[in-house]
């Protein structure tokens, strides 16, 4: 069996996916972009089980995939979806004293990662999530072409 493409072309699909995101924020560093990434996925994850987090993550670019499973406590029990502003606010509160996330976190991850995965794959996934999750990573667009994938 071939390399996976995802594994060898990991730091392509990184770089193109944090340029994104860091546009999409408005951001001036990478390590800007990935507090603000990190903290939206660990908000997400603790709304999942372990099973339905690794679904998840399987559909993700590798780094991206590393960092949505890298030092999860898969002990923790899942806690529920709360209302978006509180989403964003438990965002802010990771890494809090080097955390610059803003308001649009969630929707410019959602919308950086969607132009990152396979869109058939991602919806697959999302579909077995609980309904929340699809509306986590929903990102409204004028031209659906937008979130097309970059790089295949």
């Amino acid at each position: 069996m071939p390399m996976p493409w995802t594994y060898r072309h990991a730091s392509k699909e990184w770089r193109a996916f944090l340029d994104d995101v860091k546009e999409r924020m408005s951001l001036e560093t990478d390590n800007m972009a990935y507090t603000a990434v990190d903290a939206v996925l660990q908000v997400f994850r603790r709304r999942l089980t372990a099973q339905q987090g690794l679904a998840f993550a399987s559909v993700l670019p590798t780094v991206l995939r590393a960092i949505f499973v890298n030092g999860w406590d898969v002990s923790e029990p899942p806690e529920p979806f709360s209302d978006r502003l509180a989403l964003i606010d438990e965002a802010k509160q990771v890494r809090v004293n080097h955390n610059l996330t803003p308001d649009n976190a969630i929707e410019a991850t959602a919308w950086a990662i969607r132009r990152c995965t396979d869109q058939r794959d991602f919806e697959r996934v999302l579909a077995q999530l609980p309904d929340e999750a699809a509306a986590y990573w929903h990102v409204e667009v004028e031209d659906p072409t937008e979130l097309d994938q970059r790089i295949i």
